[in-house]
Formats: structure tokens, C-alpha cells, sequence
């Protein structure tokens, strides 16, 4: 979840529990009613972030843990394929070597 995401959620939320706190309070009950159903509107906005913010929290270690793979997968492809390159560059040097040698070696007789 982004940062902004996260806000406009939180405002949401916010004007939900406000404007239902205030409903309940212009509502013509009586103070232990209003109370009761306050601490409920209380609760029950509680929990429901909760929900959300674990739903966020897992929803975010599972994306991490999906972008960890993908990069442990192409970390090791790159390896292997710089250490198939890495023999495939010390077998045309030793090649060369091999070659210079020989011409060394006529240039020396």
C-alpha cells in the first residue's frame, strides 16, 4: 500500500468514525445509550483497521518476499551466465597464449 493510499484510508476511516460519532450524539437517546453505542461505533472502527492494516502488512511481506525471489533467480542466472562467459573468455586467452607461444617459439629457432 502506498503512502498515499494509506492517507486518503485513514481520512476515510476518520470521517466515518466523526461523522458517525456525531450522529450518534444529535441522536435522541438517552447518555448511556449514546455511550454504549459509541464505544461500539469505537470498536468496531478499531477492529476494522486492524483488519486492514494486517491485510496491508501481509499483502506487503508477501509482495517483498515475491521481489526477494525474483531477484535471488536473476542474481544467480547473472552468475552463471558471467561464469560461463568468465570460461569462455580464459579458454580463447589460453588459445591465444597458446598460439604466441608457438610463434615465440619459431621466432626463437
Amino acid at each position: 500500500m502506498t503512502n498515499d493510499s494509506g492517507n486518503v484510508l485513514l481520512a476515510l476511516l476518520t470521517g466515518a468514525a466523526i461523522g458517525a460519532t456525531v450522529g450518534i450524539l444529535y441522536a435522541p437517546d438517552k447518555g448511556v445509550e449514546t455511550r454504549h453505542k459509541i464505544k461500539d461505533k469505537v470498536s468496531e472502527t478499531t477492529h476494522d483497521l486492524a483488519d486492514r492494516i494486517s491485510h496491508a502488512k501481509e499483502e506487503l511481506t508477501k509482495s517483498a518476499n515475491e521481489k526477494k525471489d525474483l531477484f535471488d533467480r536473476r542474481l544467480d542466472e547473472a552468475i552463471t551466465t558471467m561464469t560461463y562467459k568468465a570460461d569462455e573468455i580464459i579458454a580463447t586467452l589460453e588459445r591465444k597464449l597458446e598460439d604466441l607461444r608457438k610463434k615465440n617459439a619459431q621466432f626463437q629457432k
